[in-house]
């Protein structure tokens, strides 16, 4: 789930139980998918063959001394919501 504030920017992702903080600006892009590779068929109702990806900086929790893992996460076209493709932990 990605908590969002009033300009629409992500500020918390929570995944698995935890609670993530934002703590850089977020870098988002669109990717192209080989639908075809995965289905027979177009998925019906979308009406786009990109993904919306999202790129995070986050921290665990409000210790803003806690090191940033890098989120990439991914729309889902039908429901709207976003998934964790990939989770990295950042070297100090």
């Amino acid at each position: 789930m990605v908590r969002t504030g009033i300009n629409g920017r992500p500020t918390t992702v929570v995944s698995k139980g935890r609670e993530w903080a934002v703590g850089a600006e977020p870098v988002r892009w669109f990717e192209r998918v080989n639908w075809w590779e995965v289905n027979r068929r177009m998925p019906k109702g979308r009406s786009r063959v990109d993904v919306e990806v999202l790129q995070l900086q986050v921290r665990l929790g409000s210790n803003s001394g806690s090191a940033l893992t890098t989120l990439l996460l991914e729309r889902d076209g039908l429901g709207g919501g976003w998934r964790v493709r990939q989770a990295v932990a950042d070297a100090a």
